[in-house]
């Protein structure tokens, strides 16, 4: 996706333009949605990838950053950070979600072994040093649990102040919960550290307030079958396989081409869950889109708020409650998004991440 430069017409070859590339730490807790966010990110020429933070969520952390690690392998990325984070949340036991990720949080989907090396420092400490390093220059890009992020606070309190941005997948507003009636599994695994991390950035400006893709937008992105189909014909992969409902679940994808296989894999298993819940054969592509408008939050339609996080409520913790009104009479502290276009989303992921697959292993190359 080169932006070709205007010139005058002189005769001479056009100029192309690199695009501006956009630093990105990306603390997920990988999930099948979050491995596809980082594909997302790897896919995209803006995005200059900084570092990965591993945190507890969907599987425990250990296991979180060795699917970044072998998914990193999987796709031959160069080499990036990958740090772990902490084991448990704040102040309460961990809970995790195979049932919705599978085993190894990647579905049915087998990531090959790597020998990737950890990073030596935490993840906590990733984001205060990268921050640091780079003033007024990194996109925070939250897709688990805020852990990382609200342990780095706690170690550097001028966060809001060095981040560019904060990008965070979490929250359900004017909307049901996924994990209880009124919460969201990101916020109801840590919700002392969601509540850290938005108490933080009451003091951010507006122009680097968090911005917030809840369930209210995210289970709007439906990835369907059809979606599969199209990555693998993008990709060039054969044979192009038609995911479907009546597909057992010892299926695996014969895919040629290693990423559209693991993909396949992946993504079924998300279906399958979906429909198990009677949510219909699709997944929500939570993740991915949360790295779509960290790249280009003109893709979100955004409405300031002032969001806490209740914890005493015998029904309600680790709800997420917004002041759209200023009834507080305190400033917002986060941009919460209420409007996108989920057919835009999904072309930009199958031509981003398809032509990814086709780039990385050429045709005929399923060696890995």
């Amino acid at each position: 996706m080169r932006i070709p430069a205007t010139v005058p017409d002189t005769g001479t070859v056009p100029v192309t333009l690199e695009p501006v590339r956009q630093k990105i730490l990306m603390d997920n807790d990988t999930g099948i949605d979050d491995s596809l966010g980082l594909l997302y990110l790897l896919a995209s020429p803006e995005a200059e990838i900084v570092g990965i933070a591993s945190t507890a969520g969907n599987v425990p952390a250990p296991q979180v950053a060795a699917n970044n690690l072998a998914l990193l392998d999987l796709v031959r990325a160069p080499e990036l950070e990958v740090a772990q984070g902490a084991l448990t949340p704040l102040a309460i036991p961990l809970r995790t979600t195979e049932d919705t990720h599978g085993p190894r949080g990647v579905g049915y989907a087998e990531l090959p072994p790597t020998t990737r090396p950890l990073s030596d420092r935490s993840a906590a400490q990733l984001w205060v040093d990268l921050a640091r390093e780079h003033p007024g220059e990194i996109v925070g890009l939250c897709t688990g649990p805020l852990t990382n992020l609200a342990l780095a606070l706690r170690m550097e309190p001028r966060l809001p102040q060095l981040l560019r941005r904060l990008v965070i997948m979490g929250g359900a507003f004017n909307h049901p919960g996924n994990t209880t009636p009124t919460n969201e599994w990101n916020v109801h695994v840590d919700p002392e550290a969601a509540k850290e991390v938005f108490d933080a950035f009451s003091t951010a400006p507006a122009d680097r307030r968090p911005v917030v893709c809840a369930l209210d937008i995210t289970e709007t992105i439906e990835m369907k079958p059809k979606h599969l189909t199209l990555l693998a014909e993008r990709a060039g992969s054969t044979p192009v396989e038609h995911v479907s409902e009546n597909d057992p679940p010892q299926a695996r994808s014969a895919a040629s081409n290693p990423l559209v296989r693991y993909l396949t894999d992946a993504i079924r298993f998300y279906f399958d869950f979906h429909k198990l819940y009677d949510q219909g054969y699709l997944a929500h592509m939570h993740d991915p889109f949360a790295a779509a408008v960290a790249l280009d939050p003109s893709l979100a339609v955004t409405k300031p708020a002032t969001v806490d996080v209740e914890l005493a409520g015998t029904l309600t913790r680790a709800a997420t409650v917004a002041d759209w009104a200023g009834m507080w009479g305190r400033e917002p502290n986060a941009d919460i998004v209420i409007g996108t276009d989920p057919e835009l989303f999904f072309e930009r992921l199958v031509e981003r991440v398809g032509e990814y697959a086709r780039t990385v292993f050429a045709e005929g190359d399923s060696s890995r």
